[in-house]
C-alpha cells in the first residue's frame, strides 16, 4: 500500500502548492474550493494507505518487487453474486438526489426506498435458501 500512499501523497503535494497560487491568481472561489478540497481528499486517502501499509505485518505481493504473479491468487473476499439490492440501493440513492433537486416530497419517497433496500441488502442472507442454519 505504499505506492499508493505515495501516489496520493504526490496529489497532496500538488494541490497543496496550486491552491494558494490558482486563489491568488484567479480570486475564483469555486475554483479554490474544488482544489481546497481535493488537497484534502487526497491527504486523507494518502494518510489512510500509509498508516495501514506500516500496520501490515508483511509487505503484500504488489508492493515487493521480486514477487511472483502467483503470490497474489487467493480469494480476495466475498462479493454477492446474483445480488440485485446494489442496483435498488443505487436507484434509491438517485431518487434521493433528485428529491433534493425537484422537492422534499420525492426526497422522502426515496428515503424511504434507499432504508428499504439497504436493510436487504443487509439481511440478504439470513433467510431464505442463504440462510445460515446451526443444525
Amino acid at each position: 500500500m505504499k505506492t499508493e500512499g505515495y501516489l496520493f501523497g504526490a496529489g497532496v503535494i500538488f494541490f497543496g502548492l496550486i491552491t494558494p497560487i490558482y486563489w491568488f491568481l484567479s480570486n475564483d472561489p469555486t475554483g479554490t474550493t474544488a482544489l481546497a478540497v481535493s488537497f484534502g481528499l487526497s491527504f486523507l486517502i494518502s494518510f489512510y494507505a500509509l498508516y495501514t501499509s506500516r500496520r501490515l505485518s508483511a509487505p503484500r505481493p504488489e508492493d515487493r518487487v521480486d514477487a511472483e504473479i502467483d503470490e497474489g491468487a487467493g480469494t480476495l473476499g466475498f462479493f454477492s453474486p446474483h445480488s440485485w439490492w446494489p442496483l435498488f440501493t443505487a436507484a434509491a440513492t438517485g431518487i434521493v438526489a433528485l428529491g433534493v433537486v425537484f422537492g422534499l416530497w420525492l426526497a422522502i419517497i426515496g428515503a424511504f426506498c434507499l432504508a428499504t433496500s439497504v436493510v436487504g441488502m443487509v439481511f440478504e442472507y439470513y433467510r431464505g435458501e442463504a440462510a445460515h442454519q446451526d443444525r
